[in-house]
């Protein structure tokens, strides 16, 4: 069984957001992550997905405009709870109206209270894994 403990799970917004490429492109060679977006979704993804996620050293939630189920938002104020000192949380605002960005600002303070990092950029959640990472 693999070990996923120095990995940084990259949750969030699926749905052809590329903000995973683009913070990938950021990362020095040190950084371990998982990607769990796949061509193909099997049962075998959704264990190998839940293990990362519940061992890894990071969980890194980012929900971009292209969101359209919410369950990202319950995974990373679960993980909040349970793992606040590995969870990571980012909102890209582009293309949410205000409305929806109050919600999630909002989710952004509650999950920042139970003790998780708050990101407002893809340059700085960069910046913390890669110096995490030396």
């Amino acid at each position: 069984m693999e070990n996923y403990s120095n990995t940084t799970f990259l949750g969030g917004t699926c749905n052809e957001s590329t903000w995973r490429e683009e913070l990938i492109e950021r990362l020095n060679d040190k950084v371990e992550y998982f990607n769990p977006v796949v061509d193909d979704w099997t049962p075998e993804c959704q264990i190998k997905e839940d293990k990362v996620r519940d061992e890894g050293r990071y969980v890194l939630f980012v929900i971009t405009s292209q969101m359209t189920g919410v369950f990202s938002i319950a995974e990373v104020v679960d993980c909040s709870n349970k793992r606040p000192e590995s969870t990571l949380f980012c909102v890209l605002p582009d293309g949410f109206n205000e409305g929806e960005l109050r919600s999630l600002k909002a989710t952004a303070n509650m999950v920042k209270r139970n003790g998780a990092k708050v990101f407002e950029t893809l340059e700085e959640i960069a910046i913390f894994l890669n110096s995490a990472y030396k």
